[in-house]
């Protein structure tokens, strides 16, 4: 079965095209600046090189045709028709209470994502259009709805609940939800593949990327996880803040005067490492100016992300009663060793230690164990796939209406 798997966000489609069950990727890509003069996109066939093509695209409807223009074409494409597409799993973001599992769209579905919106406006929304252009483009194949919030719809409410007015959760909805949830959920199978079950009871799973978020995994459920309403609480990240006093907030908007869409800017795109280095968001040019020791700023910011995610970890082995499995995964889990070692560093009380040289000599986006020898814990370093996961819950759904 060949599921196209499509991620809209607000001025950007990714897409993968995936040949199911052997997870074989026909070609995938990107379109960046989506409406904007220099609007762009990436993709390649298979495992070959990424191909860039300028071309402006006015809105995702236009980009979804284009995203098939180069599926079909003679030279750019893998299909020789749209009809060998067998059904399409989208990302949405935000599911709220609704929904705890993937499910196939049609038009209640449609319906409860959109009253969603207000939970995440800027993610839903362009989710939605996404939904909107294949079910013009390609009207009979089915589609199916993948929630980032889904997985942790197993966290109870002491994990879940903020201490406000209940009737602001009962009525409008405010709690933590948590995102990331389609990584962990991943991560927390393939370890399990890998461990067995019984080895990797209690997990944490550390999703460090420009987002990033921990989650708290009892026997294969989220217990708890980073972040909350939005996906702003929680960790440091690229350009988000992450856990901040509210009153902070309040201070902020009374002596500056800002609105809430000024306050919303500076908290999501304005803070975290870009914040507070002043220099950049992207951890691999952090790491270079902490390296090269001209920017002080650089290695306050480094610290404080490797801060917060020690202190997320010693919360949740708490959480958990114990630990068997610490994860990282995501860009920066993946690929950057420094992040890890400082993570890891002083952690043997719990049980964590890592083996330098396991660390150092793991590649770039590999699979391995860098715990060190005799280590109670295993520290793990696991590529997410998020796409397969899609895929994986798209061609489940749909086999089922074959039946």
């Amino acid at each position: 079965m060949k599921v196209l798997v499509l991620n809209c966000g607000s001025s950007s489609i990714k897409f993968k095209l995936i040949e199911m069950p052997a997870n074989k990727v026909l070609e995938s890509g990107g379109i960046e600046k989506l409406a904007l003069p220099d609007c762009q996109t990436k993709y390649k066939k298979g495992e070959g090189s990424k191909v860039l093509v300028k071309k402006p695209i006015s809105n995702h409807l236009e980009g979804v045709n284009f995203i098939f223009e180069l599926l079909t074409g003679k030279d750019t494409g893998v299909i020789s028709s749209l009809n060998e597409i067998d059904a399409v799993g989208h990302r949405v973001v935000h599911g709220g209470e609704k929904f705890n599992s993937s499910v196939l769209i049609d038009a209640a579905v449609i319906k409860q994502i959109e009253e969603c919106k207000k939970l995440a406006p800027l993610h839903n929304a362009p989710n939605l259009t996404g939904i909107q252009a294949i079910t013009e483009l390609l009207p009979q194949v089915p589609q199916v709805a993948v929630f980032d919030t889904a997985f942790h719809q197993t966290m109870p409410a002491k994990a879940f609940m903020y201490a406000l007015p209940y009737d602001l959760y009962k009525n409008d909805g405010v709690r933590r939800y948590g995102f990331h949830g389609t990584s962990h959920r991943f991560i927390a199978q393939r370890v399990a593949e890998m461990l067995g079950s019984k080895a990797c009871s209690k997990m944490i799973t550390c999703h460090l990327g420009n987002g990033a978020s921990i989650a708290a995994i009892k026997d294969g459920k989220s217990v708890d996880t980073s972040m909350g309403l939005t996906p702003l609480e929680g960790l440091v990240m690229g350009t988000r803040s992450g856990d901040i006093d509210a009153g902070a907030v309040t201070y902020l908007m009374d002596t500056k005067g800002y609105s809430t869409k000024e306050i919303s800017t500076l908290l999501n795109k304005k803070s975290g490492l870009l914040g507070v280095s002043g220099l950049c968001s992207d951890m691999r040019d952090l790491i270079q100016a902490c390296h090269e020791g001209k920017n002080p700023q650089a290695q306050v910011a480094f610290d404080l992300f490797v801060y917060r995610v020690k202190k997320y970890i010693g919360s949740y082995v708490a959480a958990l009663n114990g630990l068997d499995v610490l994860v990282f995964t995501g860009g920066i889990g993946e690929n950057e060793e420094p992040v890890r070692k400082a993570v890891c560093a002083d952690m043997d009380y719990l049980g964590i230690a890592v083996d330098p040289d396991k660390n150092l000599a793991l590649p770039h986006g590999g699979e391995g164990d860098i715990s060190a020898a005799g280590a109670h814990v295993k520290t793990l370093v696991v590529p997410t796939d998020e796409e397969y996961m899609i895929a994986a819950d798209t061609v489940a759904i749909v086999s089922k209406l074959k039946k």
